[in-house]
């Protein structure tokens, strides 16, 4: 079960006194969020809206809808971070998994004994790595936790950012990742190339993603190669706070120009099937917004993201592109 830590939401709105309050949060935990909700109101008799776009991590908060509403402080739920506050009235608030690892974890020492393992994780379960390490390493495994980077703590990643794991990619036989997220596990098996399993203690069982993920991988690599024979462009410019790549995006479209390719620019909120088949005589299109929507989605036309984007430009220039996805930070 997801617990929001709502002593910290109560102490902050305790201190500041705001007239309204927003919520928000990852799909997954929207019912959880809800409750909070309710529950602010009936302590403090304030609004508490809860923004029920979907958020995908801290580069799609949608603050902006916050701002709009007149909300005087934002929380957004479950995207823990090695800092409490990213911006002015927006905190972050954790949400953890109380879901216990202790027979899954058993069951992944018994495939995995004798090997050296990095032991990664998402958010809501951050607080379970110790007590699983030490299951773990007492059942014959060398396990290995990576330094945390830029916002992530140690042994957590994002689904677009791998550094905990990546820079032990050298050190260790394969991944272990505590969650469900078939979504976060792929990222660290691409970004790494080394086998990975998830430990998923709902279904109590160990799974390897590493066939899962080298499907997406093929599906990337097509797309870049069908990319590669289109003659104009759409770079797509994401609208979300931390989505707002204009650089890189002017960037791309000056060095597609350059290799002899027509292109426009575009902007988007949601970057989707159904809104790019309105746009008209493109023939491929580059979205700098995020990674995962180009890897993890399906589309009429060639969608790149910016590793892919990267490749592309290489194969345009009779230049390999082995590795292009084994990078720490697919941005």
């Amino acid at each position: 079960m997801i617990v929001i830590d709502e002593k910290r939401i109560f102490q902050e709105i305790g201190e500041k006194n705001p007239a309204s309050v927003s919520l928000n949060g990852p799909d997954g935990i929207l019912p959880q969020v809800q409750e909070t909700a309710k529950n602010i109101t009936k302590k403090f008799n304030i609004p508490a809206y809860v923004l029920a776009d979907t958020t995908w991590g801290t580069c799609d908060l949608n603050s902006n809808g916050s701002k709009v509403l007149g909300a005087e402080i934002q929380f957004n739920i479950g995207h823990t971070i090695n800092t409490e506050t990213y911006e002015k009235n927006l905190i972050l608030i954790d949400a953890y998994d109380d879901v216990e690892f202790d027979s899954v974890a058993k069951k992944c020492a018994d495939m995995l004994k004798g090997k050296i393992i990095s032991l990664v994780t998402d958010s809501q379960h951050l607080h379970q790595v110790d007590k699983v390490e030490k299951i773990l390493t007492d059942n014959g495994i060398t396990v290995k936790i990576g330094k945390g980077k830029g916002q992530l703590n140690d042994g957590q990643v994002f689904g677009c950012e791998f550094y905990p794991a990546t820079d032990l990619k050298k050190e260790v036989d394969a991944y272990v990742f505590l969650g469900q997220s078939n979504f976060h596990a792929s990222g660290i098996a691409l970004s790494t190339n080394l086998p990975t399993y998830v430990l998923d203690p709902y279904f109590n069982e160990v799974r390897e993603v590493t066939d899962f993920a080298q499907k997406l991988k093929k599906k990337a690599t097509l797309a870049i190669y069908k990319a590669a024979e289109a003659k104009s462009f759409g770079v797509i410019v994401g609208l979300k706070e931390g989505q707002l790549s204009k650089v890189f995006a002017l960037k791309i479209k000056e060095e597609l120009e350059a290799e002899g390719k027509e292109v426009q620019l575009f902007a988007l909120t949601d970057i989707t099937n159904d809104r790019l088949r309105n746009l008209k005589g493109i023939d491929a299109f580059i979205q700098v917004a995020c990674p995962r929507i180009s890897t993890d989605n399906q589309f009429d036309k060639p969608v790149l993201s910016s590793p892919q984007a990267n490749a592309l430009l290489k194969i345009l220039r009779n230049e390999s592109i082995d590795g292009y996805l084994e990078i720490p930070h697919w941005l």
